[in-house]
């Protein structure tokens, strides 16, 4: 029997500073809100899924709206790395991947921005002493201030888990989240992913989003023994 597949016709995610849930971070976000050019470089730091890309994201996003170019920067950005003709932000995400070039690259960025007086945010799942990079690299990201990113609170992350439920259309019921919440990782990141792979399995096999579907949808996601 054919599977239907269904087309992406939901809507994009979006990353801004009104749809991240601060919880414990509401002096980060105040932070990035009030980001300028000139001051000393701002690292995030936590676990994956905790929200530090977000941040970013929803950075750039705010200043390209206000005309400003931005420059990102990771692990999946290939080389050379090159500033935007008329900088304003420097944004260097997941700096424990970079390889040896890319540190390279990103501390002559950092000179760089320095010399244009750019506002400069990173990001990192440890405080910059302790991630493994070139010292002259890690003295920069460390430089200014640091914050460290707190998980949310169960009622946060159910508030969240339903913010985006309802945007995408999708009635999520507390027998779901309850068993979303009880058996994954609550990094919200992961269960985002989770939520966006159940919506596609409702709309292939037609049915509302339940336990019983979303036990299918593990199911089928499982390896088979041979």
């Amino acid at each position: 029997m054919l599977k239907q597949i269904p087309l992406a016709i939901g809507p994009d995610p979006e990353y801004t500073f009104e749809n991240f849930v601060p919880g414990a971070n509401a002096g980060l976000l105040a932070q990035l809100r009030q980001l300028g050019a000139g001051g000393p470089p701002v690292f995030i730091w936590g676990p994956p899924g905790s929200g530090k890309t977000h941040c970013l994201r929803a950075l750039a996003q705010a200043w390209q709206a206000n005309g400003a170019q931005v420059g990102w920067y990771d692990a999946d950005t290939a080389l050379p790395w090159e500033l935007p003709v008329e900088p304003s932000l420097l944004l260097l995400d997941d700096c424990q991947r970079f390889d040896a070039g890319q540190q390279h690259a990103a501390f002559t960025l950092f000179v760089e921005a320095a010399t244009h007086g750019l506002a400069v945010v990173a990001s990192g799942t440890a405080p910059p002493v302790d991630l493994e990079l070139r010292e002259d690299l890690r003295t920069r990201l460390g430089w200014g201030p640091t914050f460290a990113l707190q998980p949310l609170s169960e009622a946060e992350t159910r508030s969240a888990l339903r913010r985006e439920a309802d945007r995408r259309g999708i009635f999520l019921g507390d027998e779901v989240m309850d068993y979303l919440l009880t058996r994954f990782a609550r990094d919200l990141k992961h269960l985002m992913r989770l939520l966006d792979r159940l919506d596609e399995f409702a709309l292939a096999h037609k049915r509302a989003v339940t336990v019983p579907l979303l036990r299918q949808m593990l199911a089928d996601d499982a390896p088979q023994e041979p």
